[in-house]
């Protein structure tokens, strides 16, 4: 009789929501053609990477020997590469971060799963703020963790910190915050910040451990004008950051991100010596070399994301038009309103088989009673969304 791992299999076969809503939306293309499909499903950015990484692609293939090009770099990454990211974080967050401080990885799922499984002990718990990205149970429950969950603050999206304070106890290993927010957009304010990582210290010398801060910031340079991101090493020493430029510089397919160990960071070198174990023990060693490079060289640039900011305005201001409530985003490429009615699931559904609508249900991430509406699309098909969404909000009416 075959033995397998039963939740592996459950996990290979069992699509999320949002892969499912855009295998979805490919389908249905093919039948009705892809300008009658409105599918805000995915984060797939819709702008193109930024000038520089193609001249730097092709700069590097043509100047470089063949066999240095493609050969093995370091486990944790090229040196060279890791000390131009620490040069450009120094230049924009005046820190005082080395090549050493860095393990670059295969996007910011493995630099989470990296962290998650370097930390985790059997009884261990990570706090989540909802509304949060799906796979976060998944990455925590593999590393043999449990995931705790603090309702989300819908008026703003910001932190139930009563909430909070009441779930951390003396298995909490970590915290989980990721700003800007997918999927609500939210970016943590300065005061948020602060008082979450007051909290942090009294807690942690309250346990007599400490308790840890990961930062999953693969948005962190998609921020509207006028909406500061902190950089959350600044306000809280036990910071473990966890970055991807699958967002910032349009590259999702290439697979490249990092984690940040700051000096400050109690027993540093410990800490990430179990973060390069947890690579090594779940084969993340290597990251892709060409893009290790393309990525350092191309840090301190992005990708138009004026775009972005083009599509929340007409989506925030079309949508509260409908009565819609909505909170808007300070950076991402989504947004999350209410649904007109209180099942999110029905609401969604009736959007996806009436309409040719592809939003995403808000029970996913933890927050029933919302949609998650991914706007890195073409503007036109924004403009062109408005009439459908009415539609489908006068249809409850």
């Amino acid at each position: 009789m075959l033995k397998l791992n039963q939740r592996m299999v459950d996990l290979g076969t069992q699509r999320s929501v949002i892969r499912e809503l855009f295998e979805y939306g490919k389908i249905q293309a093919e039948k009705v053609g892809a300008e009658n499909v409105f599918d805000f499903s995915i984060g797939n950015p819709s702008v193109p990477a930024p000038d520089c990484v193609n001249e730097t692609a092709i700069r590097i293939i043509q100047e470089t020997d063949p066999i240095l090009l493609h050969g093995y770099t370091s486990a944790q990454g090229d040196a060279a590469a890791r000390q131009m990211i620490a040069d450009s974080l120094n230049r924009r967050f005046s820190v005082n971060l080395s090549a050493d401080n860095f393990y670059i990885t295969c996007g910011a799922a493995a630099a989470l799963c990296c962290c998650l499984n370097g930390l985790a002990n059997p009884g261990d718990e990570f706090i989540v703020f909802a509304p949060y990205f799906p796979e976060y149970k998944v990455f925590i429950e593999g590393a043999g963790a449990k995931m705790r969950l603090i309702p989300a603050d819908t008026d703003a999206f910001q932190i139930d910190f009563e909430a909070f304070e009441s779930a951390i106890n003396e298995h909490t290993k970590g915290v989980i915050v990721n700003s800007p927010n997918n999927p609500s957009g939210a970016v943590y304010s300065e005061e948020t910040v602060k008082k979450l990582s007051r909290i942090l210290k009294e807690k942690s010398e309250a346990y007599g451990s400490v308790i840890y801060l990961i930062a999953d910031e693969p948005y962190r340079e998609i921020a509207f004008e006028g909406v500061e991101v902190p950089y959350l090493p600044k306000y809280y020493d036990n910071t473990l950051v966890c970055y991807s430029w699958s967002k910032s510089l349009s590259l999702p397919g290439e697979r490249l991100g990092y984690v940040t160990v700051p000096d400050e960071v109690e027993d540093h070198e410990l800490v990430f010596a179990a973060i390069a174990g947890a690579g090594r023990s779940l084969g993340y060693v290597c990251a892709p070399a060409l893009f290790q490079r393309v990525c350092a060289l191309c840090a301190d640039d992005t990708s138009d994301i004026s775009v972005y900011e083009t599509n929340r305005n007409i989506l925030t201001k079309g949508l509260r038009e409908m009565g819609y409530s909505v909170v808007e985003p300070g950076g991402t490429f989504y947004i999350f309103p209410r649904t007109i009615i209180d099942d999110d699931i029905a609401f969604c559904e009736r959007a996806k088989l009436d309409y040719n609508l592809l939003i995403v249900p808000g029970t996913g991430f933890g927050c029933p009673g919302h949609t998650r509406i991914s706007f890195c699309v073409p503007t036109e098909r924004i403009e062109r969304s408005l009439d459908v969404f009415e539609k489908l909000a006068k249809s409850y009416r």
